[in-house]
């Protein structure tokens, strides 16, 4: 007599130890998921039914997915609004960050390329009244660091003063500008 085998039935193989769920089913190949959560596969003539353990698994899953993924789109998640102390926003100087090859570039032109990133984005937080801004820069020889301080001292409205250590090390400098 032939075994009749579904998705969603438990069954058992005959020489081992183990058990679970089919979860597919390919010709003469068994998938099934034991208990411990791993998919194991095995030939039909080497399981039996544990008829007392079936689980019902519907034809159509995906439509009953489809459903739920309908049904948890619709639900609106109220956002939590803080008051207080907004994140700075974070502008990156590693110089592969900047740019998508540094082949044919010499140290002053990457030292340009992250001073003048540096200044646009600068630029762009007075005008959008971003009031902090972290510059990550690295340790490294400090070259690029006496830079952006060269830099920030040319503005009258801003501050400037290492960021924190503890997310960043040592290699980031804040800045807070006053805002009018």
């Amino acid at each position: 007599m032939k075994l009749i085998l579904k998705i969603g039935q438990r069954i058992s193989l005959i020489d081992d130890n183990l058990s679970g769920v089919i979860t597919k089913i390919e010709e003469e190949r068994i998938y099934f998921q034991t208990n411990e959560g791993f998919e194991i596969w095995t030939t039909t003539n080497q399981v039996i039914l544990d008829r007392d353990f079936e689980v019902q698994i519907p034809e159509d899953l995906n439509d009953l997915l489809d459903e739920k993924e309908k049904a948890y789109s619709k639900r609106k998640i109220p956002t939590k609004k803080v008051k207080g102390v907004v994140p700075p926003m974070e502008v990156d100087l590693h110089i592969h960050h900047l740019t998508s090859s540094e082949r044919g570039m010499n140290a002053h032109d990457k030292l340009n390329l992250q001073l003048d990133t540096a200044r646009h984005k600068l630029e762009f937080a007075i005008r959008k009244r971003i009031q902090r801004i972290v510059f990550i820069h690295g340790v490294g020889e400090g070259v690029l660091r006496a830079e952006l301080e060269y830099l920030f001292s040319r503005y009258e409205n801003l501050k400037y003063y290492d960021a924190d250590y503890q997310k960043y090390g040592l290699g980031a400098t804040e800045v807070f500008i006053f805002q009018n």
